[in-house]
């Protein structure tokens, strides 16, 4: 984490004590969140991640900032304290009424708590963990991205102490959701899928982009309830994030895979303009970056 973080309207040092126990939404995971990429001093998809960000806090009765815009320019003067023109940006919105705990401290209805780190290298591909039941789909809460994280950093630390780099979730069903952190597409020639949200996955911003998008040479992508051997039938497995954008998989424990460069070539290319434009398209004049 870098030096400074946003609280509310404040830009802080993260060594201040400012937060409270009695803010129920830290202690019970009630809060919503989302990571942004940042590039060229630009917060990439923005608006995507606000409409997450606003439809999640509606289904988790999160109260939640009113103005997009005002929010989006206190993320970028946090930017700008941190001179952190090419870095990560995570920002939560956390609950601090409700329930039995709620403390005399809690003088809002919610904080908005932001902060920027390095961009992680993330390799080349990665090799992934399977994982049965690691999906509810069924959960009235399902693809909501919620603070409570604990599930997630525990099978994600679980998989690096055992050599892997993520973990591929089934939900009830057997059926592929996602991974801990990231989407999961299957190619096979020029179709290209990724599992529906009733399977009970996140609607991961770059997911949703590679379903819009136009992609040259008749590659075409889908939503698809896909099953282990769906990805053993594949041409090429790849995962999906905001800050990874798309990894190859080279690995799953327990599958023969292939790794072969397909369909994913001209889809990372695809990708990449949109990202490059959208950048260029809102680069701000700031000399502090």
């Amino acid at each position: 984490m870098h030096r400074f973080l946003l609280h509310n309207d404040e830009i802080r040092d993260a060594k201040d004590l400012f937060l409270s126990p009695g803010q129920v939404g830290l202690l019970n995971g009630w809060g919503v969140f989302s990571t942004l990429s940042v590039s060229e001093g630009v917060l990439f998809a923005w608006e995507r991640h606000w409409a997450r960000m606003q439809n999640d806090a509606a289904r988790m009765r999160v109260p939640f900032p009113a103005d997009s815009k005002e929010q989006e320019e206190r993320l970028y003067r946090l930017v700008e304290a941190n001179r952190a023109a090419n870095a990560t940006l995570r920002v939560a919105v956390v609950r601090n009424r409700g329930g039995l705990w709620e403390g005399p401290a809690a003088t809002r209805d919610f904080d908005v708590i932001a902060f920027t780190a390095d961009s992680n290298p993330w390799g080349d591909g990665v090799r992934l963990d399977l994982a049965s039941n690691g999906r509810f789909a069924a959960s009235e809460f399902a693809g909501t991205k919620y603070i409570s994280w604990a599930e997630n950093l525990t099978r994600y630390e679980r998989a690096h102490e055992q050599g892997f780099d993520e973990v591929v979730l089934l939900n009830e069903r057997g059926e592929v959701a996602e991974c801990t952190s990231a989407s999961i597409f299957a190619a096979k020639g020029s179709d290209v899928w990724t599992p529906p949200l009733a399977s009970g996955c996140l609607p991961g911003v770059t997911r949703a982009i590679l379903l819009e998008l136009n992609v040259p040479g008749g590659i075409r992508v889908s939503e698809k309830v896909l099953f282990p051997k769906d990805l053993e039938n594949a041409d090429e497995v790849f995962i999906t994030s905001t800050t990874r954008q798309l990894l190859p998989v080279l690995s799953i424990q327990g599958l023969n895979i292939r790794s072969a460069a397909g369909a994913r070539i001209p889809l990372q290319q695809a990708f990449s303009a949109y990202f490059h434009e959208y950048v260029a398209s809102r680069r701000r004049p700031v000399a502090a970056l």
